[in-house]
C-alpha cells in the first residue's frame, strides 16, 4: 500500500460530529460540575473532564456550554459503517432472545467505533433487560449524546432510574417519554406512581 493510499484510508476512518451533553443527565457527577464553575476559570478544567468522559481516542475541537447543555464538536477515528452493521446484527440476536451473544456483539461494535449511537443504545437497552441498571443508564446517556433518541430509550432510562431509586431522574425521563408519546401507558402509570411518591420522599 502506498503512502497516499494509507493516508486516504486514515481519512476515511476519521470523522467529525457534534454531541450534546444534557445537564439533567449529569447532576452530581464530574461533568455536572461544569455548570457550577465560573466561566472565567472553568474552560481548561471542563475540556479535561470532557476528555476523561469521552475517552482519549476523541479529539475535542470546540466545546460550548449553555444553561442546560454542552455542545461538543469532536473528531475521532473509527469504523463507523462496520460498527453499524455489527450493531444491526446484534439487534437481530437480541430480538431472538440471545441476549448474552448480542451483548458481546454490541461491545465489539463499540471497539470499532466508540461513538456509535446504534451500538451504544443497543448496549444500554440489553443491559437494562439484564437489570444491570447503572451501566445501562450510563450507556443510554452516551447513546443520546451520540444522537440516538426515541421512546424506547426514554422508557428504558425511566425504568432503570426507578429501580436505582433515582426518583427525580425517573420523573424527568417519564416526562420526556410523554412528550414523545403522550398516550404511552407505561410512562403515564410511572408518572402517577412517582407523583404519589414525591411527598413521601421529601419527609
Amino acid at each position: 500500500m502506498s503512502e497516499s493510499d494509507d493516508s486516504r484510508r486514515r481519512d476515511r476512518n476519521r470523522f467529525r460530529q457534534t454531541i450534546v451533553i444534557r445537564r439533567d443527565d449529569h447532576i452530581g457527577d464530574p461533568i455536572g460540575i461544569a455548570w457550577l464553575a465560573s466561566p472565567e476559570t472553568a474552560g481548561d478544567a471542563i475540556v479535561e473532564r470532557l476528555r476523561d468522559y469521552l475517552g482519549r481516542r476523541v479529539r475535542i475541537a470546540k466545546a460550548e456550554i449553555s444553561r442546560d447543555k454542552i455542545e461538543v464538536e469532536i473528531e475521532s477515528r473509527g469504523w463507523h459503517e462496520e460498527a453499524t452493521r455489527l450493531a444491526a446484527a446484534a439487534r437481530d440476536l437480541q430480538e431472538k432472545g440471545a441476549k448474552r451473544n448480542a451483548l458481546s456483539m454490541y461491545r465489539e461494535a463499540l471497539q470499532l467505533d466508540s461513538l456509535n449511537a446504534d451500538a451504544m443504545a443497543g448496549l444500554g437497552i440489553i443491559l437494562a433487560q439484564l437489570e444491570n441498571d447503572k451501566e445501562a443508564l450510563d450507556a443510554l446517556k452516551h447513546a443520546r449524546e451520540f444522537g440516538a433518541d426515541g421512546i424506547e430509550i426514554a422508557l428504558t432510562m425511566m425504568q432503570c432510574a426507578i429501580r436505582l431509586g433515582r426518583l427525580g431522574a425517573a420523573t424527568q425521563y417519564a416526562q420526556e417519554a410523554l412528550r414523545l408519546e403522550p398516550r404511552n401507558l407505561a410512562a403515564r402509570r410511572a408518572m402517577k406512581t412517582l407523583t404519589a411518591a414525591a411527598p413521601a420522599s421529601r419527609r
